[in-house]
């Protein structure tokens, strides 16, 4: 791809996609040509909204626009399988939110699509794409801490959501874990890779979701993860990465954080803070700016955010669902991965 604009159409028209295509908008090099929803109305108003010259209401119609470069799909998680592979088949490059899938078997088939056709397919794991996350991660990996021995992620919500909110939405793919959860099992993917083994417990709706769930993560070297999440309490979705020789924490705000303070054994506390060049700590630009250095480069995936991944993390979380006993409309007679064992 040359370095003319990259062109983007937006799927869905929901608090995310608004929220990432006003980002996208203020980037230079990015141009939104077209958005789509199931409701015509909603698509115009979007389009209005963000002054996005094409509203379709068919999710096909934005496929087939031969002028888009790649689609960022924005709708809730139980449609991802069917939307971006709308966009796969016809030739479009894909950023999909999270959670990438409602399982391991659609993310696989997402893939495998993806790698059929020759095109593009990346999570919006924004919190992978952050700078300061990067700076620890680089910091871990050279070795700042030591082994890694223990990692500590959670991230909760106060609620409370009533039964027909989508987080408590069995039809939605709803409850704690899918929607929350996925950031601290990446954390711990992002610093440790997969986990070898996997134990969960949690306390299910009347409707057979997550509100809260704990998982244990451990891996053969002897590393562990302890990761938390919830929809019934607002939690300081902090983290800390202990290693053999010093420890970092994150305050709060993991995902996007503002600063963390690296302990080093027999030194004084350093603290990284977020530059602000970078743009506010919300920021969904970072995801973007990844998406299309990508492209331009000619590659399929991301370095940043990989597929392979992507496929592990849903492992992960199709094992803690096995775990906690939550499956979803259709997963019983048409099964996700088998579990970790």
């Amino acid at each position: 791809m040359s370095e003319e604009k990259v062109r983007w159409g937006i799927l869905a028209t929901g608090g995310i996609a608004a929220a990432f295509t006003a980002d996208l908008v203020d980037l230079p090099d990015a141009e939104v040509v077209a958005v789509a929803s199931r409701r015509t109305e909603s698509a115009k108003a979007f389009a209005d909204r963000f002054g996005i010259p094409r509203a379709y209401g068919s999710w096909e119609e934005l496929a087939r626009d031969g002028d888009i470069d790649v689609v960022y799909v924005a709708t809730p998680h139980s449609v991802h399988r069917t939307a971006a592979g709308l966009c796969l088949e016809a030739g479009r490059h894909v950023l999909c939110e999270k959670p990438f899938t409602l399982n391991l078997r659609e993310a696989k088939e997402l893939v495998a699509l993806a790698r059929q056709h020759g095109r593009f397919l990346m999570e919006a794991m924004w919190m992978y794409c952050n700078p300061l996350v990067r700076r620890l991660k680089a910091l871990v990996d050279d070795g700042a801490i030591g082994e890694v021995r223990t990692v500590q992620a959670d991230f909760g919500l106060a609620g409370p959501f009533p039964p027909s909110h989508r987080l408590r939405d069995p039809e939605l793919g709803g409850g704690a874990l899918l929607d929350l959860g996925v950031y601290p099992v990446s954390f711990a993917h992002l610093l440790l890779g997969e986990p070898s083994d996997v134990a969960a417990r949690a306390v299910l709706s009347p409707e057979g979701v997550d509100l809260q769930t704990g998982a244990l993560l451990c891996w053969d070297g002897g590393a562990l993860a302890q990761v938390h999440c919830s929809i019934t309490g607002g939690t300081a979705n902090g983290a800390s990465v202990t290693g053999s020789k010093g420890r970092i924490d994150i305050p709060s705000g993991f995902f996007h954080p503002e600063r963390f303070v690296l302990h080093r054994d027999g030194r004084d506390p350093e603290e990284f803070t977020a530059d602000p060049a970078d743009g506010p700590r919300t920021t969904l630009r970072h995801e973007a700016l990844e998406v299309m250095r990508a492209l331009r480069a000619g590659e399929t995936e991301s370095p940043v955010v990989p597929l392979d991944g992507t496929l592990a993390v849903m492992r992960t979380l199709d094992t803690i669902r096995e775990r906690i006993g939550v499956r979803y409309p259709g997963e019983a007679t048409e099964s996700a991965e088998p579990a970790l064992v």
